[in-house]
């Protein structure tokens, strides 16, 4: 502009403006080689740029992937801390109840044995309040008594029937 190569004009505001046809003469225009030669290039630094986001999108993608594996991982951990406790647990317990289920059945045992004793001693008193029971009736029994009696000197048959003890009484004599 100082050196008259390239002309302009100056605005109301002070400001120099350049007609772009001045620039065309001044400096020439671009070949159309060159155009596509440049073109070609920015396709490539797009291309190379793309490629670069996607590899640092799958950086990340990886990355994120790594640490969801690791808080999975750490997870079944735990879980399997927690299965292991419970089955201590579960087993503790089964020992204890197995422990009570035979004092269960070794008291339920001791039991019917003390019932079954029980009984048979019932059943003895009870006998023995019927046998003893029998021996009253059969003392108080007047034939029994006359039978003993007389029984006492005479044969079986003369033993198992007395006239003597039905005609006393009959008379009403003892």
């Amino acid at each position: 502009m100082n050196n008259g190569k390239l002309s302009y004009e100056v605005d109301s505001n002070g400001r120099r403006v350049i007609d772009t046809s001045e620039l065309d003469r001044a400096f020439g225009l671009k070949k159309a080689s060159e155009n596509i030669n440049h073109s070609q290039e920015v396709e490539r630094e797009l291309e190379k740029a793309t490629a670069l986001l996607e590899t640092e999108r799958l950086k990340m993608r990886i990355q994120m992937l790594e640490t969801q594996l690791h808080s999975a991982e750490e997870q079944l951990e735990d879980l399997k801390a927690q299965r292991d406790q419970w089955q201590k647990q579960a087993s503790q317990v089964l020992i204890t109840s197995q422990f009570s289920q035979k004092q269960a059945e070794e008291l339920s045992e001791q039991l019917k044995e003390r019932e079954r004793r029980a009984r048979e001693r019932r059943e003895k008193m009870e006998a023995q309040k019927l046998e003893d029971k029998m021996k009253k009736m059969h003392a108080q029994n007047e034939n029994a008594r006359d039978e003993a009696e007389q029984s006492e000197g005479k044969t079986d048959d003369e033993a198992n029937f007395s006239f003597g003890g039905l005609w006393k009484r009959a008379k009403g004599g003892a």
